[in-house]
């Protein structure tokens, strides 16, 4: 073999290895959905959790880790550093009200996901809030609990439509 069919062997051997080794990585498309429904049920129940004052529900939707970050900001400008051992205290002060998150954005790999999705949160005399939101999750013994989430409330357009 010449130097340039040697270099093109080589070249060819490596790109097959990186497409199979791509390809290893994907999981089947039924396996993602279910991941997706399963989180997208678990945000579901910490939002309505976290109004309800369920506090033990709510505590079960998190997993506290030495990474784990709560990251708040406000409409005037404020952000709030929340300790992550909130996440998990079962004496929820709620405030009632509901809320609903809609475009759901959602990133798997492995036993890890982030998500971004938009909230609106209607307190108990209607007043509406939003937020763009952050979440980061992993599965642990099978199950997906939030680690981490970055809120970002925000005032809509006059011009725009809600989210």
């Amino acid at each position: 073999m010449n130097r340039l069919t040697t270099t093109i062997t080589i070249l060819a051997l490596f790109s097959l290895s990186a497409c199979a080794e791509k390809a290893a990585e994907k999981k089947s498309p039924e396996l993602n959905e279910a991941d997706e429904k399963n989180i997208i049920t678990l945000l579901e129940k910490e939002s309505a959790t976290w109004r309800s004052g369920d506090g033990k529900a709510h505590a079960d939707c998190w997993e506290i880790k030495p990474y784990s970050r709560i990251l708040v900001s406000t409409t005037d400008g404020q952000s709030f550093d929340v300790p992550p051992a909130a996440m998990k205290n079962t004496d929820i002060k709620a405030a009632g009200g509901s809320s609903s998150n809609m475009n759901y954005k959602i990133s798997i790999h492995g036993d890890h996901a982030w998500v971004n999705h938009d909230e609106i949160s209607i307190d108990t005399t209607g007043k509406k809030s939003y937020s763009h939101e952050f979440r980061i999750l992993e599965k642990i013994n099978g199950n997906w609990k939030l680690v981490g989430q970055s809120i970002h409330m925000y005032k809509p357009q006059a011009t725009s439509r809600e989210p």
